[in-house]
């Protein structure tokens, strides 16, 4: 069992920073990956990064070159650090854990960017 708490989101205006934080608790010896979603208002989760096991990233195109997503050397916490936030990254940042079989969800974290 893996749970998880995130904490950082709030409001920022157009070209500020926030870093997000997600804490993992559990069985994190057997996390494979980790990864960050939005959901912005009537859409589906999007991903928007992620974190592999061996530190590889990837990072959709609309975060590209902004975001970063980075984890502890405990491989119990995961951030993601924003920059240059723009009104299109607001939404609700939900922290996402991968272990064999099954995937774990934090409780989401608002964070809204106005212009």
């Amino acid at each position: 069992q893996v749970q998880l708490v995130e904490s950082g989101g709030g409001s920022v205006q157009a070209g500020g920073s926030l870093r997000l934080s997600c804490i993992v608790s559990g069985s994190i010896a057997s996390i494979n990956s980790m990864a960050w979603y939005r959901q912005d208002p009537g859409k589906q989760r999007e991903q928007i990064a992620h974190i592999s096991n061996s530190g590889a990233t990837t990072y959709g195109d609309s975060v590209k070159g902004r975001f970063r997503i980075s984890r502890n050397d405990a491989g119990n916490t995961v951030y993601l650090q924003m920059n240059d936030l723009k009104p299109q990254d607001t939404g609700v940042y939900y922290c996402k854990v991968g272990i064999p079989g099954a995937a774990y969800w934090g409780q989401g974290t608002p964070v809204t960017v106005s212009s």
